[in-house]
């Protein structure tokens, strides 16, 4: 049974409904093909059962049914897997869609491959929430399993912040971003201002920022192991100019081992 819980930053339905056109841009939509193809290169899962954590509007979740796995959706927002199954539908594609928070998510030993992309992980007031989260996956995965994550990295983040950034769309909304680090560093806090028609409206959300080692420790601490981290879905080593961090780890099984 899903736990009771406060409500946070993205339980707010608008924020996804009128974000979305940013959130979800159609470059980041037309690239799934990509980078799907990239990470199933990463991780090479020994099976075709996969979960996608946190699908959202279902992008690679769709991009894996094509390549013949059967694939579940995880996310929490009804409008997201809305988006989600019109996006399945019209490729022809089966996907299972569930409605859950990732932290009340279990499907044991299900899956061969779990996915969380597109820095879909960190969101919660409780830190420690991302290490059940994590737990989840590892109990969700067969032995052996394999789990990719996507993010954005502290490294890079540290060296192109910017407390102010604007994005402007072709319809004319404009996006002004603010950003502040608190909690030394652990933590970002942003407050976008959407300007759409003449209206303004205001957003404020928050998440954990990682580094490659924080990550690492982590996944370590849930369980998994044979941990790699990449600086892109293309498998360029990790560091600080990477634009993206990258984990491939592993739950221990068949294809077990220790840590290195």
């Amino acid at each position: 049974m899903a736990a009771r819980r406060k409500k946070e930053w993205f339980d707010d339905d608008a924020f996804w409904r009128e974000l979305y056109p940013f959130l979800f841009t159609r470059e980041r939509l037309a690239a799934a093909d990509d980078h799907v193809e990239q990470a199933l290169a990463l991780a090479r899962p020994r099976g075709h059962a996969a979960l996608d954590l946190a699908c959202g509007p279902g992008r690679c979740s769709v991009a894996l049914a094509r390549r013949g796995f059967t694939v579940t959706g995880v996310d929490r927002t009804r409008l997201l897997l809305d988006r989600a199954r019109s996006r399945a539908r019209r490729a022809g594609v089966p996907v299972e869609w569930v409605r859950a928070d990732m932290r009340d998510f279990v499907r044991a030993e299900a899956f061969d491959l779990a996915l969380s992309m597109f820095t879909s992980f960190g969101y919660f007031d409780e830190k420690d929430d991302d290490v059940l989260v994590l737990r989840n996956v590892l109990a969700s995965l067969k032995p052996g399993g394999v789990f990719l994550m996507e993010l954005v990295g502290k490294e890079f983040l540290a060296g192109v912040f910017q407390p102010t950034t604007m994005d402007t769309r072709p319809d004319g909304s404009r996006l002004v971003q603010s950003h502040e680090i608190l909690d030394d560093w652990t933590r970002i806090r942003n407050e976008w201002v959407l300007v759409r028609r003449g209206r303004t409206r205001t957003f404020r959300f928050h998440h954990t920022i990682y580094s490659g080692q924080e990550l690492k420790d982590r996944l370590l601490a849930a369980g998994f192991v044979r941990i790699r981290l990449y600086g892109s879905l293309g498998g360029a080593p990790y560091g600080r100019e990477s634009e993206r961090l990258v984990a491939v780890a592993h739950k221990p099984g068949a294809r077990g081992g220790r840590p290195r």
